[in-house]
């Protein structure tokens, strides 16, 4: 009986640990999120726009001054110019910025990425 406690009390102990320590993505509810590639942001009282906050970031940084994503883009993500284009591959977007692997051969700043994945959270809508 004391053998058959023991352990499931330690199979108890382990999964609590383990859910403790665990990553939430709260989204857009608010709170810190964490990424693979260290990548940490927050949505509490942001509700970026498209056309105010996050087509400026695509030209700047990811279509018209890097070309990786320009008009006629190859590459794996293709361009992203327009509210359509970045719509049909944000949950890839999502990912590459949160892993660390996007954009290539520069950064986002904190205010960019909170932009940006908040945007994608609240359902990335053209406005």
């Amino acid at each position: 009986m004391k053998k058959t406690f023991a352990v499931i009390f330690f199979m108890c102990s382990v999964s609590s640990l383990f859910i403790a320590c665990s990553k939430s993505d709260t989204g857009s509810g608010g709170g810190t999120v964490s990424g693979g590639g260290g990548i940490t942001f927050s949505c509490v009282g942001i509700t970026p726009k498209f056309s105010t906050e996050i087509q400026p970031i695509l030209n700047t940084v990811c279509s018209n001054n890097s070309a990786c994503h320009a008009v006629g883009a190859s590459n794996s993500g293709g361009p992203f110019t327009t509210h359509a284009e970045v719509f049909a591959k944000r949950s890839n977007i999502r990912v590459a910025i949160l892993s660390g692997s996007m954009p290539k051969n520069t950064s986002l700043s904190q205010a960019q990425i909170n932009a940006f994945l908040c945007w994608i959270d609240n359902g990335a809508p053209n406005n």
